[in-house]
C-alpha cells in the first residue's frame, strides 16, 4: 500500500522486490551521525577515559548482540602477532546478549581488553572514537550500521565484514578494510593497519568519502 520505498542498503532494496513490483524505490545510505559533539584530539580522549597514551586501541562500539561478532574480535585479539604489537580492544556498550557467553574469551584476553559494559552517554561517545585508532565491526549478519556513520564523522578508519550493506559504505583499502568473518583474515587486516601505518592514508580518504553521506545529499 506504500507509494514508494527508501532503504539504507542495497540488500534491503533487493528484499523489497520479493514483496512488491513497485518501481518507486531507492537506496540512500544513512548520513553521518553528527549529534555526539565536535571531535576532540586523541590526547583528550585518552585522558577522559584514563587510558595509557602509549598503547594502541581498536574500538568495538554499541549494544552487544550475537550478530555483531564480538567473539570474532576477541578471538582475533588472541593472534600472537596482535599480542606482540600490544594492541588493546575497547569494548564500549551494554550487553544485550548474555555476557556469560563471552566469559571464557574475555578471561583469555583480559590484559588486552578494556571493558566498558554500560550505556555510553551521548556526551561521552566522542571520547571513545578519539582514543581509538580504528573501529572494528566483525558482524556476522547486518543490513547497515549506525556505528559506521559515527566513525565517518570522527574520521576513524574501519574494519567491517562483508555482510549485508557494510561493504557498500566502507571501500576496501581506501577508508579501511572489508574482510570475511574468518578470524585470521580479521587479524591480518588489523596487523596491516599498524605495521604498514595505514591510518593517515585512510583518514585522508575518509574526508572525501564521507561527502557521500551528508544530510543534504540524502535530501
Amino acid at each position: 500500500r506504500c507509494d514508494g520505498f527508501i532503504t539504507l542498503s542495497k540488500s534491503v532494496l533487493e528484499d523489497i522486490s520479493q514483496f512488491t513490483d513497485n518501481q518507486k524505490k531507492i537506496m540512500l545510505p544513512h548520513p553521518v551521525y553528527n549529534i555526539f559533539g565536535e571531535s576532540v584530539s586523541r590526547r583528550v580522549g585518552i585522558e577522559k577515559l584514563n587510558l595509557d597514551d602509549n598503547s594502541k586501541y581498536i574500538l568495538f562500539f554499541g549494544l552487544i548482540r550475537a550478530y555483531k561478532g564480538l567473539d570474532l574480535a576477541l578471538k582475533a585479539l588472541q593472534d600472537s602477532r596482535i599480542k606482540k604489537l600490544g594492541i588493546k580492544l575497547i569494548i564500549a556498550g551494554e550487553f544485550y546478549d548474555k555476557q556469560e557467553k563471552y566469559s571464557e574469551l574475555l578471561e583469555a584476553t583480559k590484559t588486552s581488553v578494556l571493558l566498558c559494559d554500560h550505556y555510553i552517554p551521548q556526551d561521552e561517545v566522542r571520547y571513545y572514537f578519539a582514543a581509538a585508532d580504528c573501529v572494528v565491526q566483525p558482524y556476522k549478519t547486518a543490513t547497515q550500521s549506525g556505528v559506521t556513520q559515527i566513525a565517518y564523522y570522527y574520521h576513524n578508519p574501519m574494519l567491517v565484514t562483508d555482510v549485508g550493506g557494510l561493504a557498500e559504505l566502507v571501500p576496501h583499502n581506501k577508508v579501511g578494510y572489508v574482510t570475511s568473518t574468518d578470524i585470521k583474515e580479521i587479524a591480518d587486516a588489523i596487523l596491516d593497519f599498524y605495521e604498514n601505518k595505514r591510518e593517515a592514508e585512510f583518514v585522508e580518504n575518509i574526508k572525501t568519502e564521507r561527502l557521500r553521506f551528508t544530510w543534504e545529499s540524502m535530501i
